[in-house]
């Protein structure tokens, strides 16, 4: 029995968290490539320290004479990266930092297996929805997105100029009969400009657009805030802590709520079931969940390098289900074609729209016109009630 009644609780990191600048430069550079060819290769990895940006990783377009003169680009693309996020600091500077390229081309080995429809990779990938909010996402994780989101906003916008780019944000919730029903405690550390500034002051900076993003009533006098717990938080990014390209996934997806297959999703071209599976069972388990199938849903997907179909299919409606578990295994199978081309296809995700998913979550966005976030569409939901 799935208990009802508990504390959880998840972290979110902002757009300047080093890491995250790693994970924006490294879809930056793989949207690149998709804007000058929807085949394109790419496995970007990117690390950030004070004053330096190292790209490497594995790319590929289809003249190779190309490539040799598009590798000119990535030094813009990082500068221009990192200033939208705003590093002037001295030791982090969008227009000082140094920038070593090390990308080269696509191994000949792997690409063998991807050219005749294969997934990129072996591995297991899960999509996770359930109704705790209006999106589909479990609650801790997506208002702690939500928070750092609105904070990056006024900071960007010139309504708080004293906040700094580099944030963290953590939501415990409490639950009663399976709902989230309150804040127990709320911690968040946003770098500042001003030394002088005190954990006082930034609280009150901050507290209004905390109040603004979160349900009403969440918020009581028995919550405990931690606000700047250490005090002072000038220094900050990648000058105050060293940043890796995909070291983030549990802020990338659920929150710890749900299970993650352990592959990182930023700097990878959809050929990579890391990152095209995960979209793939996200959207078929909260299509499940939209459908009225189940109140919540786990997919697993598992892949095998070089080989198109998936080896299995795994369905967990943690006791919500309104049919049993193999018959939405089969729906899903039915409704979606689940081979690395049939997803990207499905989804149309041969596109440079991966930037945007850098920060604040790949899960519980809202699709853009564009073909943003497809995998957050609920336009499966009726083939797959049909399909049981």
């Amino acid at each position: 029995m799935t208990r009802q009644s508990y504390i959880f609780t998840s972290e979110s990191v902002s757009e300047g968290h080093p890491d995250k600048v790693c994970d924006r430069i490294s879809d930056a550079v793989l949207d690149a490539f998709l804007a000058e060819e929807p085949n394109a290769r790419v496995a970007c990895e990117t690390f950030a320290t004070t004053n330096q940006v190292v790209v490497g990783g594995e790319v590929g377009l289809s003249d190779k004479g190309r490539l040799a003169e598009f590798m000119g680009k990535i030094d813009g693309i990082v500068r221009a990266c990192v200033k939208d996020i705003g590093y002037e600091q001295d030791a982090f500077h969008w227009n000082t930092l140094q920038v070593l390229n090390l990308l080269h081309p696509q191994s000949a080995h792997i690409a063998q297996g991807v050219d005749k429809d294969g997934a990129g990779d072996q591995g297991i990938m899960f999509g996770y929805a359930c109704q705790e909010t209006p999106e589909l996402m479990p609650a801790p994780i997506h208002y702690s997105h939500a928070i750092l989101k609105r904070l990056a906003e006024a900071r960007k916008s010139g309504a708080e100029p004293t906040l700094g780019p580099d944030a963290k944000s953590q939501l415990s919730l409490r639950y009663e009969n399976g709902v989230p029903v309150g804040v127990t405690q709320l911690v968040l550390s946003t770098q500042h400009h001003d030394a002088s500034q005190t954990s006082a002051d930034i609280r009150a900076i901050v507290e209004p657009y905390i109040r603004e993003v979160l349900p009403e009533g969440w918020l009581t006098e028995a919550t405990e805030w931690w606000v700047n717990p250490t005090g002072t938080f000038v220094i900050g990014g990648p000058d105050g802590d060293a940043g890796l390209t995909g070291r983030k996934i549990i802020v990338d997806t659920y929150g710890g709520a749900a299970p993650h297959g352990g592959g990182a999703f930023s700097g990878k071209d959809p050929t990579k079931v890391d990152r095209s599976a995960a979209y793939a069972a996200r959207y078929l388990a909260k299509n499940v969940v939209a459908s009225g199938m189940a109140k919540r849903c786990t997919i697993q997907l598992a892949y095998a390098i070089g080989v198109a179909k998936p080896l299995a299919i795994y369905a967990d409606t943690y006791g919500t289900g309104e049919v049993p578990e193999a018959e939405i295994e089969r729906a899903v199978a039915q409704a979606m074609d689940l081979t690395p081309r049939g997803i990207r296809e499905h989804l149309q995700l041969n596109r440079p729209i991966y930037q945007r998913t850098a920060a604040y979550g790949h899960f519980g966005r809202q699709p853009d016109n564009d073909g943003g976030f497809s995998w957050e569409k609920t336009d499966l939901a009726e083939a797959l009630k049909k399909a049981v």
